[in-house]
């Protein structure tokens, strides 16, 4: 298989891109005159994006009644628990949403950080025990707390001692670096950061755009470097891609959501994981505020679960910020994925297909 090949990258099989934007290929064929129909430009873009299709998406962040957050994210194929949490208050709402996917174990547990609050060594375990992930991505840092080494020597004796050949990929900046860079539209997941490790382990948090279903979501751990929101700013998959932003943080006023990163990347929802009588008081004030100005959603598990779904894998997307254990929702909306607005608007899509090349990030 060539490197020209969508499908190839670097890990020999990884499902990852690079968070570097690839060259757009440019073609004639968008560059017709302005009367083109709507149904010219969709052959077009589908010669282009081959791989376009309808894939039923689920995404869930759940209530843990305790500091932390855990979400997943279900692509019709491959089921995905982001962090290694799981309560009493959790629990059976993961065991649901398995169920409503059709799946009886976790496909990959991606830990963005060795924080507890990310990583809990009981819960890990459990998770490890209970659900078989089959892949387990974790931090690529050295872990500092007793916590996050005792959840590192689980997952390697978990790997090890697995009957079905799990396997372990640790993110590291190597890791990164190795992988191809990104194609726009596509329905490989790219992973953005660490491309170097610092001093401060929040900003060593893994990095990763999810998208390999109808809807994209963007996970970033606990990030706060204006210099990881300028690698976003920078790459044309995330700025034209991300339907969904896990807030960075829990949610707090660090300096890395700014006004200038929201304009670029446009999210159609904000979710953020937090526990009803956090101490930190988490949504900022100021976060709610900026997104409130810029028109962007935003749902909490602060009542209970938010739940983001696309049952026919297209155009249509709802989300509900659901009560607790009730079946009452606090809110709800819907939008349109942007894998799917280019096959939408005509003019958009000659834009896009006959733009500039990417800006490419330098490694």
């Amino acid at each position: 298989m060539s490197q020209g090949d969508p499908s190839w990258n670097a890990t020999n099989g990884s499902t990852d891109y690079l968070g570097s934007d690839a060259g757009s290929p440019l073609t004639k064929e968008i560059a017709a005159t302005s009367d083109m129909k709507l149904s010219d430009i969709v052959q077009a873009t589908k010669r282009l994006l081959p791989s376009l299709q309808p894939l039923p998406t689920r995404f869930r962040a759940y209530q843990l009644k305790t500091k932390g957050a855990s979400f997943s994210y279900w692509d019709s194929k491959e089921f995905t628990l982001i962090e290694a949490r799981v309560t009493e208050a959790s629990r059976l709402n993961l065991v649901y949403e398995l169920e409503c996917c059709n799946k009886s174990h976790i496909d990959k547990l991606h830990i963005t950080s060795w924080d507890e609050d990310h990583c809990a060594l009981a819960e890990l375990r459990e998770i490890l025990s209970t659900w078989k992930p089959r892949t387990v991505e974790y931090p690529g840092y050295t872990p500092s707390t007793d916590n996050g080494k005792e959840c590192l020597k689980e997952i390697r004796a978990y790997v090890t001692g697995a009957k079905n050949s799990a396997k372990a990929v640790a993110v590291t900046p190597a890791y990164v670096k190795s992988l191809e860079n990104a194609k726009a539209y596509g329905y490989k997941n790219v992973i953005f950061h660490p491309r170097q490790l610092v001093d401060k382990p929040n900003d060593n948090s893994t990095v990763k755009l999810f998208r390999t279903g109808c809807f994209n979501v963007l996970s970033l751990g606990d990030v706060e470097s204006t210099d990881i929101a300028a690698l976003i700013k920078a790459s044309t998959v995330a700025c034209r891609e991300i339907d969904v932003l896990i807030l960075p943080h829990h949610g707090a006023n660090n300096g890395f959501l700014t006004s200038d990163l929201l304009d670029e990347i446009k999210p159609k929802l904000a979710v953020c994981g937090v526990n009803f009588d956090n101490q930190y008081g988490h949504v900022a004030a100021e976060i709610r505020a900026l997104l409130s100005r810029k028109n962007i959603p935003l749902a909490t598990t602060t009542r209970g679960d938010v739940i983001v779904t696309s049952d026919n894998g297209t155009s249509a997307v709802q989300y509900v910020d659901s009560m607790g254990d009730t079946t009452e929702v606090h809110k709800g909306g819907d939008f349109e994925p942007k894998k799917f607005d280019i096959l939408k608007h005509p003019d958009a899509a000659r834009a896009r297909l006959q733009g500039a090349p990417y800006r490419a990030i330098k490694r």
